[in-house]
């Protein structure tokens, strides 16, 4: 919940261009990510299908906004981040599909959209969890640029390609790969 309330906070900062606290809140940020995982991880009771499904719902908003708002700051090109939002509408999509092709008949708003009712996991191949981590780290560089005066650099630069291209990788991974990405929890 964290993530998701400091995502709008971090586009505001963005727009704003006030860089230095924005690249704190993101790390701010991150540093929830990690204590939720090592959470999840350690204490089974800590875990939960309604969490389960939020962090990944809220690593997509927080990338969302991050890549809207560092294109709107020119730090990060148009299309990189159309890329970055395709890949994530088509995936998150597919997630919506197979909720419904999993949930027993008779099949209604209610059960479909309650959390707690788990049909299905989807298991992130490799080269998505590459993804994260690349995308990650371009939304880092981008927020540090203007703070350490590097945004031209063909550093940053390369890290786009480098972005661009675990994005393509990783949404092709998922199209070839499909139902083996899926399991299915609950096909009764």
């Amino acid at each position: 919940m964290a993530r998701i309330g400091l995502a709008p906070v971090l586009g505001y900062l963005i727009v704003e261009e006030d860089f230095n606290i924005a690249l704190g809140v993101f790390a701010l940020a991150g540093i929830t990510d990690l204590l939720d995982g090592f959470i999840a991880r350690n204490w089974a009771n800590q875990k939960s299908v309604l969490g389960s499904a939020l962090d990944p719902l809220a690593d997509k908003f927080l990338i969302s906004i991050l890549y809207v708002s560092l294109t709107c700051a020119n730090l990060i090109p148009v299309p990189l981040t159309s890329m970055v939002i395709l890949r994530d509408a088509a995936l998150i999509a597919a997630v919506f599909y197979v909720r419904y092709k999993t949930l027993p008949p008779p099949r209604t708003l209610s059960k479909y959209f309650n959390p707690c009712y788990a049909t299905a996991q989807l298991k992130p191949t490799f080269i998505s969890k590459v993804n994260t981590v690349v995308q990650l780290v371009l939304v880092a560089a981008s927020l540090a640029a203007p703070v350490f005066n590097y945004v031209d650099s063909i550093y940053l630069q390369t890290l786009w390609c480098i972005t661009a291209c675990t994005t393509t990788a990783s949404a092709y991974s998922y199209y070839h790969y499909g139902r083996k990405t899926v399991q299915v929890l609950n096909n009764k």
